[in-house]
């Protein structure tokens, strides 16, 4: 087989348009590049994969290769057989009372030998839609959030003092930034879109005084070292690190010692099994081998199977094993406490949480889940109007034979982990759902290609665990759209991801408020785009050249487009021309969630983060310069109030 035909097995696309309109030919070099980081696909010789049905749909035949006939079938459910026959008319036809879930179709020769398989997915008609009309949600980047007691990061407990302090405006949820576990050992690596895992947290959102037992007389003796945290503009991830754990590592000794909360820590280790186990683990070693990624490890540590994981467990280091579990027990346990503080202020959303689209290849999840997870190859963009070099996200991703070798597991554990403590999640870059744009190590954005992925059965896991969970789905579902995608996308339920920066014309012109899709998430801009102060004052554009990079727009393209907002303003009977004029404009549109940035209530001019950039800007460090308890002060409440009067 030649190496086109190979790629068009794996679904590599040999041809495709940029976003800058122009065609690319993928050469047979770049094909082998992604070849080689791509395990082979499986060979269906009679099943489709996957089998998707509805459920309470009635029938539910399989149709499969004519070749097929009289070939005897199960339907199992973890090894259990639920049902079985022979192929007969190129059909199978299985039973209706099937519920919603993953099961495994299989075709068997008459020695019992499997040869073909597929997985079944019965699913819900669509994603869990809500049951609330037309709300908004406050977006922060929690470690950002100032306050006189938290120790120079925003934490779980800020949280919950803010979803207090918003209910009174008004507010149905707050949408934050990835709160995925990132590499605790690594503070300057600080990009919450950057996860060592996707499956646990971050711990320095952890608030030690809310642990069990945690002395205050501990705060007295690092009195000098918080103060020093507290009071800078930007957060200093090393000296917060250095603080948290030690603090972290003090409530663990005391805890071990007899604390309070054994049987809620015990309940949450199981609960999160193996999983947690592996990830505990993996932490401890990922230390003890130092800088070395995991596929540099001794071997029997590259992909350790349930026994050593356990033997580990129980071993010499159990206690540092045991104290990565209790930390995300701690991280867990404050992040459901303020999920059920949402439900009791009765917001109609909660938390909105936002999912990263990879992860990094030396992580937890690429190697816990090796097969899914294709760690030679980067997820990214090529080049478009706001990016002319294209980008490389320096994530691994997921990838299609993995998947489905695996029933798609490794998609569902990372929806369950965020939906679990969620009213809302949003798929970054949910275009990856349909195919990845995929960079050989080492490679130039340049040199990518796309590679497609399993969509219908991707949207069908989606659908189960949002109506499981009763969590919506939003997809960031901005750049170059396939044509049909979002149709696609609203059928399943899975809502759009509106920003009105980009919702013009051919001519510049911004749409009207009322040409917004229902179910959506409407916003001004998203935390890699100019705050509205600074699009407005033209900031942005000045601190890319300062930086070197392409702004991607001239001043008098900025210009006109401010005219354009303005004179869509006033066309639509708003006064304002400031952030509040899009505030009411965006909230007369039907879009049933409007997301409203606090840096914007606040007027900041800097972006939280500037793609492109890693030490040339601050990104994702910058600290808010108000205190929680004084952003009603702050914020002009009455003509926040007007402008969100129709919401």
């Amino acid at each position: 087989m030649d190496v086109y035909s190979k790629a068009r097995d794996l679904g590599i696309e040999l041809e495709f348009q940029d976003g800058q309109g122009h065609r690319h030919a993928v050469s047979a070099e770049r094909v082998r590049a992604i070849l080689d980081g791509l395990p082979p696909p499986a060979r269906h010789p009679y099943l489709k994969q996957p089998v998707i049905f509805a459920a309470n749909s009635g029938d539910f035949p399989v149709a499969i290769d004519p070749a097929a006939n009289g070939i005897r079938w199960q339907l199992r459910d973890h090894g259990k057989v639920l049902a079985c026959g022979r192929v007969a008319d190129a059909t199978i036809d299985l039973p209706r009372s099937i519920e919603m879930g993953t099961y495994r179709l299989e075709l068997e020769d008459d020695s019992g030998n499997t040869i073909d398989s597929a997985t079944l997915l019965v699913t819900p008609p669509a994603a869990y839609q809500g049951s609330f009309d037309r709300v908004w949600v406050l977006s922060v980047q929690l470690y950002g959030l100032s306050s006189s007691r938290n120790w120079g990061i925003g934490d779980f407990t800020d949280l919950a003092a803010l979803l207090e302090l918003s209910t009174d405006w008004g507010c149905a949820g707050i949408g934050l930034n990835p709160l995925h576990a990132l590499f605790d050992d690594r503070p300057r690596e600080c990009s919450p879109y950057a996860p060592n895992s996707r499956l646990f947290l971050n711990p320095l959102y952890i608030d030690p005084e809310r642990l069990p037992d945690f002395p205050r007389g501990w705060l007295a003796q690092h009195r000098e070292k918080l103060d020093v945290a507290r009071n800078g503009e930007l957060v200093d991830y090393v000296a917060v690190a250095e603080l948290k754990f030690a603090a972290l590592r003090h409530a663990f000794s005391l805890f071990d010692g007899g604390s309070a909360g054994h049987d809620e820590f015990d309940a949450f280790r199981q609960e999160r099994g193996e999983l947690l186990q592996r990830f505990a683990c993996f932490e401890v070693l990922r230390k003890q081998f130092g800088p070395l990624p995991w596929w540099q490890w001794p071997e029997e540590w590259r992909r350790p199977d349930d026994v050593q994981i356990q033997a580990f467990r129980n071993g010499p280091l159990r206690d540092e094993v045991e104290f990565v579990e209790f930390v995300q027990w701690g991280a867990a346990t404050q992040l459901k406490s303020c999920a059920d503080l949402a439900d009791e202020c009765e917001m109609a959303v909660g938390l909105y949480l936002d999912v990263a689209v990879g992860v990094q290849a030396s992580g937890f999840d690429a190697w816990n889940e090796q097969g899914a997870i294709s760690r030679g190859l980067s997820v990214g963009a090529p080049p478009d109007q706001l990016n002319t070099d294209g980008q490389d996200w320096g994530l691994a991703g997921f990838n299609a034979s993995g998947l489905e070798a695996s029933d798609y597991a490794p998609f569902r554990e990372m929806l369950r982990a965020s939906m679990r403590f969620a009213g809302a999640i949003r798929l970054d870059h949910v275009l990856g759902l349909n195919r990845l744009y995929l960079i050989p190590s080492g490679s130039s954005p340049h040199d990518g290609v796309y590679v497609e992925m399993p969509l219908a059965a991707l949207l069908a896991v989606i659908a189960q665990e949002s109506v499981s969970q009763n969590c919506i789905t939003i997809g960031e579902d901005l750049g170059t759209v396939p044509a049909g995608f979002r149709d696609i996308l609203a059928k399943w339920g899975v809502w759009s991801y509106k920003v009105m920066m980009f919702e013009r014309g051919h001519d510049g012109a911004f749409i009207g408020s009322s040409d917004y899709a229902e179910n959506a998430l409407v916003t001004f801009n998203t935390h890699d785009l100019a705050s509205f102060a600074g699009w407005q004052s033209h900031h942005d554009l000045n601190v890319k050249r300062e930086l070197g990079m392409d702004p991607g727009e001239t001043d008098e393209q900025r210009a006109q487009a401010v005219r354009s907002f303005e004179w869509k303003l006033g066309e639509e009977h708003i006064a304002p021309r400031d952030f509040f004029g899009a505030v009411e404009f965006l909230a007369h549109s039907p879009s049933r969630i409007l997301a409203i940035s606090i840096d914007d209530l606040l007027g900041l001019k800097d972006q939280p983060n500037i793609p492109g950039t890693v030490d040339e800007h601050p990104n994702w460090r910058r600290r808010l310069p108000v205190d929680l308890n004084d952003l009603t002060r702050r914020i002009d409440i009455d003509a926040f109030r007007r402008a969100l009067r129709t919401r």
